[in-house]
């Protein structure tokens, strides 16, 4: 059953086809690709066609439902064998978002089961990777909203909303459930250089649900803060370790060192697949770095650009994280241990 303001589904399968919402042309259209190829899918992902670490798993799962209807086609006995490049390659598609490669392993460890066409066993695989993840969106919305206070002031980064997940979103369905019960009075989203996931994406998906947002540039968050304007910030993420750090869109970590200078709240809000107990710290992570043209595109020419796509935030910066299986407040490496067990 939806949710109150819950409208948008970024990845549907319809008709023996992967049916993607082009987030890159958000807000101006919104334009559906179709996907039939387990490499088109890779290059999807590559392309942030889909982006958000949940999106990203899901997507990879159907995209294995393509390589094995592929795979099947051209050798029946041998398909297990020949879905291993498209396997591989979607692995490697984008290698900060742990959600991608758990999806894969998910589905990968369907294989041994089957007998015969494996299409009706890996498609329901994967369409119970959405609806998990759809309903694990509800739960922490609900669970993350009852920590609010009344009258509450959020700020949140980038797109963690549906478009970044099956449905619903991670810190957007805090929000969207804490306005719905009427306990947020504002909120705001920081416009998200050098992409602009939230003056294009977030935005849009608020405004679809008639909640209003106000957004800032990256940089006017301090003097927000310095105001006293915002209560909580919250965020969602892309991989969180072991010991409780996480990793997200470039800038979260600046958000939380000033969300501390100034007692604002820190919340991060994930689903456990998103959880990555192998890394014990997040100096681990492979933090992705993407083209120098998305932050030249008004510079002086000759200038060079680092341009990061992530960043780690400590887990003692981070006051509570929220997953479908509980509340973690003040996480560390024992507590993770005992949710994941």
């Amino acid at each position: 059953m939806k949710h109150q303001n819950d409208n948008i589904r970024p990845v549907i399968w319809q008709s023996n086809q992967l049916h993607l919402l082009d987030q890159r042309k958000l807000p101006d259209k919104e334009t559906m690709m179709v996907l039939e190829k387990a490499p088109d899918v890779t290059q999807a992902i590559k392309d942030m066609v889909v982006r958000g670490a949940p999106a990203i798993g899901i997507t990879a799962a159907y995209g294995v439902v393509l390589a094995a209807h592929t795979a099947y086609a051209a050798d029946p006995d041998n398909w297990q064998t020949l879905i291993e490049t498209d396997l591989q390659q979607l692995a490697q598609a984008r290698p900060t978002a742990v959600n991608l490669v758990w999806a894969l392993q998910r589905m990968r460890a369907c294989f041994a089961t089957i007998t015969g066409n494996p299409i009706s066993s890996l498609l329901k695989e994967a369409d119970l990777i959405l609806q998990e993840d759809i309903e694990a969106n509800y739960q922490m919305g609900e669970v993350g909203a009852a920590l609010l206070p009344q009258d509450c002031r959020v700020l949140t980064h980038c797109n963690a909303g549906a478009l970044a997940t099956g449905g619903y979103g991670t810190a957007l369905g805090v929000i969207r459930h804490g306005y719905a019960a009427g306990k947020i009075s504002q909120v705001y989203a920081d416009e998200t250089r050098p992409w602009l996931q939230g003056a294009r994406l977030t935005a849009w998906e608020l405004l679809q649900d008639n909640i209003p947002v106000t957004l800032l540039a990256d940089s006017a968050a301090a003097a927000l803060m310095q105001q006293k304007r915002v209560d909580w910030i919250i965020v969602g993420s892309d991989r969180i370790t072991a010991n409780g750090d996480v990793a997200n869109k470039i800038g979260t970590y600046s958000l939380a060192v000033l969300a501390r200078q100034h007692g604002v709240k820190f919340m991060v809000v994930a689903p456990t697949s998103t959880i990555d107990m192998n890394l014990d710290s997040g100096d681990k992570i492979v933090i992705e770095e993407r083209s120098n043209t998305e932050i030249l595109t008004k510079a002086a020419q000759g200038a060079k650009a680092w341009n990061p796509s992530f960043d780690v935030t400590p887990a003692a910066l981070v006051d509570v994280i929220i997953t479908e299986k509980g509340v973690l407040k003040q996480p560390s490496t024992k507590s993770l241990l005992a949710l994941m067990n």
